[in-house]
Parts: C-alpha cells; sequence; structure tokens
C-alpha cells in the first residue's frame, strides 16, 4: 500500500527525522522508501555508525562495496548515490566531497518485449479487472503504479486522454485513451461509483487524499470523482489516520494474476507487467512515431532512455534484411 504511516514530528530516532524531512520535501513515497533502504544499508555496512560521523571516505567504500562484492547495476549504484547525496547535502547540509569510488560498468540491459500476438495472448488469458489493466498498460504505455492509482477524474473521455498524476518522478503527464478501452473503462468507472455508493451508505466512503490535497479540500475524498478506478476488493484501515476506507487494487495482487496468464499463454521470457509498456513503446517506434512523442507518453525525462527501444524492434538491426533471407 503506498499510504505513508505517520511519524510523530517529536521523534528523536534518526531515521523519523530523515522521514519527515523528506516528506516536508514533498517527495513521492516510493523515492522516500528508496532513499531510507539505501541509507540504512549504508549505516549498516559501517557498523551502524552515524552517518554524522562518517563522511567521503565511508561513502566512497560503500559505492565501491557495491560494485566489487554485490555486483550491482549502474542504476543500482547510482540509485545508492542520489540516495546518499541526498542524505549528506540535504538533511545534514554537509554535501560530500568530490567521490572516488569504483563505477559499476556491467552493460544496460534490453528491455523485454512481447510480439503483438504474445501480448494478445496473455490479455486473452485474463479476465475482468486484471484484463482491463493488462490493456491499459499495453495501449497506453503504463506502469502498473499508474493504472492502479488512476482516479475517476484522470480519464477524460471528451478529450479522449489519460491524465497520470505524479508518475516517476513526481511529474504529470497526458497519454493517450485508446478507442478500444473507452466502452470497457466506462463500465469499469460505473461499477466503482456503484461500489462507492455501497462504501458511503457503510460511513466508509472517503479516499485516500495527498496531504495538501486533503487541507485544501476536505470533503472531496468523498466524491465520486476523487474515487480509484480499480478499487481494491475489500475495506482497509489507513494506517497514518486509522479511518477504514477503500483503497486501489493492490499491484502485487495483479501482478500475481499477470504471472499466471504469462504461463497459460506459454510465453517463456521473462516478463512481467512492465513487459506491456516496453511493448507499447516498441509497437510506436515500429509504427514509424518519432521519439520525442513516445518520450512523452511514456514520461520519460530523458529521450536516452527512450532510444533503447531503438535496438528491439521488430527486425532488429535497425531494419536491415539479412543476407540470408535472400540466398535460401
Amino acid at each position: 500500500m503506498d499510504i505513508r504511516t505517520p511519524i510523530s514530528p517529536q521523534s528523536t530516532r534518526f531515521l523519523d527525522q530523515l522521514r519527515n524531512f523528506i516528506r516536508l520535501r514533498g517527495l513521492a513515497y516510493k523515492t522516500e522508501k528508496t532513499y531510507v533502504f539505501w541509507i540504512k544499508r549504508f549505516i549498516r555496512f559501517h557498523g551502524r555508525k552515524h552517518p554524522g560521523t562518517m563522511g567521503t571516505e565511508e561513502v566512497e567504500g560503500f559505492l565501491s562495496h557495491l560494485v566489487l562484492q554485490a555486483n550491482v547495476s549502474v542504476a543500482t549504484q547510482r540509485v545508492a548515490l542520489n540516495a546518499l547525496i541526498f542524505l549528506y547535502r540535504e538533511f545534514l547540509g554537509t554535501p560530500l566531497e568530490e567521490l572516488q569510488y569504483e563505477a559499476a560498468r556491467k552493460p544496460k540491459k534490453l528491455p523485454v518485449v512481447f510480439s503483438p500476438d504474445e501480448a494478445r495472448r496473455v490479455i486473452a488469458c485474463l479476465d475482468g479487472e486484471y484484463k482491463l489493466i493488462a490493456m491499459l498498460l499495453y495501449g497506453a504505455g503504463l506502469r502498473i503504479s499508474e493504472a492502479l492509482r488512476l482516479r475517476i477524474k484522470d480519464i477524460d473521455f471528451g478529450m479522449q486522454q489519460l491524465i497520470i498524476r505524479e508518475g516517476k518522478g513526481g511529474k504529470d503527464r497526458i497519454t493517450l485513451l485508446p478507442d478500444r478501452l473507452i466502452e470497457p473503462l466506462q463500465k469499469q468507472i460505473h461499477s466503482a461509483r456503484l461500489q462507492h455508493k455501497v462504501d458511503i451508505a457503510r460511513g466508509c466512503g472517503s479516499v485516500y487524499m495527498p496531504a495538501g490535497l486533503a487541507r485544501k479540500y476536505p470533503s472531496a475524498s468523498q466524491e465520486p470523482d476523487w474515487q480509484y478506478v480499480f478499487p481494491a476488493p475489500d475495506l482497509s484501515i489507513d494506517p497514518r489516520s486509522g479511518i477504514r476506507r477503500r483503497h486501489h487494487m493492490l499491484d502485487r495482487t495483479v501482478q500475481k494474476h499477470f504471472k499466471i496468464a504469462i504461463r497459460a499463454a506459454g510465453i517463456h521470457k521473462p516478463a512481467g507487467s512492465h513487459t506491456f509498456r516496453h511493448s507499447f513503446a516498441t509497437r510506436l517506434l515500429e509504427a514509424g512515431h518519432d521519439l520525442r512523442t513516445i518520450q512523452k507518453l511514456l514520461g520519460h525525462s530523458d529521450v536516452r532512455t527512450t532510444e533503447i527501444y531503438t535496438h528491439v524492434v521488430r527486425k532488429g538491426g535497425f531494419g536491415v534484411r539479412s543476407p540470408v533471407d535472400e540466398a535460401f
């Protein structure tokens, strides 16, 4: 569940203070969890010494350890570095000196992509909400967390677009709403509205709202348009407030159904929910859409991230026809 647990502002625990500082900065909860994970790992690596008593030398040692002993990827080492830079520069106010450490050199893996037939087969093995979620990932390039966090108001049928709120990096973006999904989404929203009416009658009809919006619009949590498109099947207790309410479906539950469908479709690639997003980008590239357009639809901050799909389009090798196909 992507809801932060409450922390007392008076807590003297180091990690509690760090979490509160991150929240005051307005960083996404996933960023908070990632930064805390790597900072805890850094502290444990150095025998639980307080970060205030350590500095550049200890950070260099930890980053080199990640490569030499833990064998992490370039991206993983970069995430750990970002967490530690934030810790020292932003939280502790003691910026690190120029770092000298062993940099990861593992090549970036190419994304796993479904062929059009494979995508159809996997989706055919899914039912109900799980099928619709898979079609959203494949048809609009959403991440699974983005699909599950969709609110009713985020689907604009008039403009035929989806508004993705606080995607990766805390950015909003707009992507397409496929023709094929208009009717299924209308039915899903109708079902979500009916469920909300039942919850209202039971006194449990408020939905989670980001802190700032909750203060600005105190009654919005009970309005139909703020409800999740894919509500969870059961009510749960909000750990921050103790309020019993309905959250969105859990990503691990959806992932489990996707894995079962991938096996049922007879596909042996190391595929998962993100494979649909990779496949969306690859299909657009194959259809001749430019990289900048695909970058915007995916929400990539750097076009170089999008360029990796040029290596996995069908008929790889940039469309070159093989001599063996000409000769035989």
